[in-house]
């Protein structure tokens, strides 16, 4: 069986574990020659290694591992790049989620104008990404979990017509994961959806499972009586998560036509979810007190000792997914996985060259999308109101346009106001400065 040659983009991240943890534990049907990390700080870089080296270890000696700095060195003689980046770090996730909040708007990390803001950090970023790969390893395929999706997925979608790069999310599969576990069964593949909507903006209509059984009636009487559980991983087990696994069974109640992706709460309760928040400990805060700090400590700890058994914070969703999307393209196995895709009628009320989350047959040139065909009104609204918001932000971004950026913060569904929405852009810039381009 042929093996492949991986770079992590964002090595130093804590998600990074999750995503070794997971490629080890299928070296079997996804073998690997070849494992980088690869981050602009070296220092995060020694920080996860140290972390992840019982781990590491595992990929035995046909594989090998190192971490970089260097561009040319990640990217030279690769065939699959995992890109992870968040461009300005928690502290200016940190700015995101308070600015909004000072003006009493959700501040939340990819929704709203905090989203939006993250965004147009992002877009320079992952370009970067792409550029060094297409210089250093032209034909590697570049697999996107850098936020906000969406956007970047618009962006890239502009530039580089997405050839051989998908962008992904794994927050379907999250939520899928608890829908699994709630119906007893043990994977969120155990469950094949009929899904549509923009990555966090969607709907499940079905849920099948191996045996061909629709178990969304019975799911959703288990949402009503109990909520939504989901405790299948430390991170989406926080007391900040458990909030909005609770927020699950109110919109399910309001909109029961089908289930939603948990972040439409940002969207259908936008006032009652800023008031939910905390203006002065965000959940960034949360995440820098939270497995930002355990790292540190963990490592502090086995500084101090040797023999110190390492506690690695995992996202089993996060790296499980990754490698089925990776697997699917290397082996042409035409697994259906939800991804981001060009919509070209799947949706067809939707323009064409929406970026949707669909269901898709993931092939060995990219994927191909299943048909979704008409959707209820209510559901269609919503979808054309985020939609013209993220592609005004795209315009912005490439036009260098204050007027566009303004468009799209008064667009989305978070934002009161047309004068909200302009004193949180003009904070925003200053904010930004170095990181947003020049708005003119």
């Amino acid at each position: 069986m042929k093996a492949f040659k991986v770079v992590i983009v964002g090595g130093g991240s804590s998600h990074t574990p999750g995503i070794i943890d997971s490629l080890i534990a299928n070296l079997d049907r996804f073998p690997l020659k070849k494992l980088v990390l690869y981050d602009i700080d070296q220092d995060r870089l020694d920080l996860v290694e140290k972390l992840c080296s019982s781990l590491i270890a595992k990929l035995g000696t046909d594989c090998e591992f190192f971490t970089t700095t260097s561009p040319e060195k990640a990217y030279t003689d690769i065939d699959f790049v995992f890109a992870q980046v968040r461009q300005g770090g928690l502290k200016m996730r940190e700015q995101d989620e308070k600015i909004c909040l000072r003006h009493g708007v959700v501040g939340q990390e990819t929704c709203g104008p905090g989203g939006m803001a993250y965004g147009l950090r992002s877009i320079p970023a992952v370009f970067k990404i792409i550029d060094d790969v297409r210089t250093y390893a032209p034909e590697a395929w570049i697999i996107n979990y850098s936020n906000p999706a969406a956007i970047v997925a618009e962006a890239t979608r502009r530039k580089y017509n997405n050839y051989k790069i998908l962008n992904i999310c794994d927050m379907p599969v999250a939520i899928q994961l608890s829908f699994s576990k709630m119906l007893n069964l043990e994977k969120y593949n155990d469950l094949e959806p009929t899904y549509f909507g923009l990555n966090h903006f969607g709907w499940w209509t079905h849920l099948y499972d191996k045996e061909g059984n629709d178990r969304m009636p019975e799911l959703k009487e288990k949402i009503l009586q109990f909520g939504l559980a989901a405790s299948h991983d430390k991170h989406h087990s926080d007391p900040s998560w458990a909030h909005t696994w609770q927020n699950f069974k109110e919109i399910l109640t309001d909109y029961p036509d089908f289930l939603p992706n948990t972040y439409l709460q940002y969207y259908l309760y936008s006032k009652d979810c800023m008031e939910d928040m905390d203006p002065n400990y965000t959940r960034a805060n949360m995440v820098m007190d939270g497995r930002e700090k355990e790292m540190y400590d963990q490592v502090k700890k086995l500084d101090e000792n040797e023999n110190f058994e390492v506690n690695l914070n995992l996202f089993n969703a996060f790296g499980d997914f990754i490698v089925d999307v990776a697997e699917s393209i290397a082996f042409n196995k035409k697994e259906k996985l939800l991804v981001i895709v060009e919509n070209n009628g799947s949706i067809p009320q939707l323009p064409n060259d929406a970026m949707v989350e669909v269901p898709c047959y993931v092939r060995a040139w990219g994927p191909e999308a299943t048909v979704i065909g008409p959707i209820p009104t209510f559901h269609l609204g919503m979808l054309q109101q985020q939609l013209a918001s993220e592609k005004l932000l795209v315009d912005a971004y490439f036009e260098n346009s204050y007027q566009k950026v303004l468009e799209a913060f008064t667009m989305n569904k978070t934002v009161p106001s047309g004068k909200i929405a302009r004193e949180i852009l003009d904070e925003m810039i200053i904010a930004n400065k170095g990181y947003w381009p020049e708005l003119k």
